[in-house]
C-alpha cells in the first residue's frame, strides 16, 4: 500500500492519462516552484484502468487552469484548504491560449518577430483543433 502524506493547502489533479503528468508537470512550470510536489503514476483506477495523479502543495492562484484544459479538459481539479477538498474545477477547452504552443508553419510571423506571443484560437470545440492567431496553422501534435 502506498501512502503518500495529505496535503494542507493545494490542489490535486486527479484523473489524468497514464504517462502524462511529467508533461503537465513541465508545463505547469511547478518545477520553478518551492513548493511541495507528489507523482503518481499509474495507479490504478476502476474508470480508466490506470491514471496519474498530481499532488501540489501551494497557492491555488499558481495553477494556470488554461494549460491544463489545454493539455486534457477531462483532469479533475480538487482544491484543498486545511487538509480537506473545498471545491472541485470543471475544466473547459480554452478559446486562446498564450505561449504555451508554438506555430511550426516557418512563414509565420512568429518566425520572423521573435518578440510576438505564439497565440491560437480554438477554432472546432468538438474536434478540439486550434489555430494559429496569424497564419490559421492548425496545432497537430500532441502535449
Amino acid at each position: 500500500m502506498l501512502n503518500v502524506g495529505k496535503i494542507e493547502e493545494g490542489f490535486v489533479l486527479d484523473h489524468i492519462k497514464a504517462g502524462k503528468s511529467l508533461s503537465i508537470y513541465h508545463h505547469l512550470q511547478l518545477d520553478k516552484l518551492d513548493c511541495t510536489v507528489a507523482i503518481i503514476k499509474n495507479a490504478k483506477s476502476s474508470k480508466m484502468g490506470k491514471k496519474d495523479i498530481l499532488k501540489v502543495e501551494c497557492d491555488i492562484d499558481m495553477l494556470n487552469l488554461d494549460v491544463l484544459a489545454f493539455i486534457d479538459h477531462n483532469i479533475t481539479v480538487n482544491v484543498i484548504k486545511d487538509g480537506e477538498i473545498v471545491s472541485k474545477k470543471e475544466l473547459t477547452l480554452p478559446k486562446e491560449i498564450r505561449n504555451i504552443i508554438r506555430c511550426k508553419n516557418p512563414r509565420c510571423i512568429t518566425s520572423i518577430e521573435q518578440g510576438l506571443p505564439h497565440i491560437f484560437v480554438l477554432t472546432d470545440e468538438q474536434k478540439e483543433i486550434y489555430r494559429c492567431k496569424y497564419c490559421e496553422e492548425k496545432y497537430t501534435e500532441p502535449l
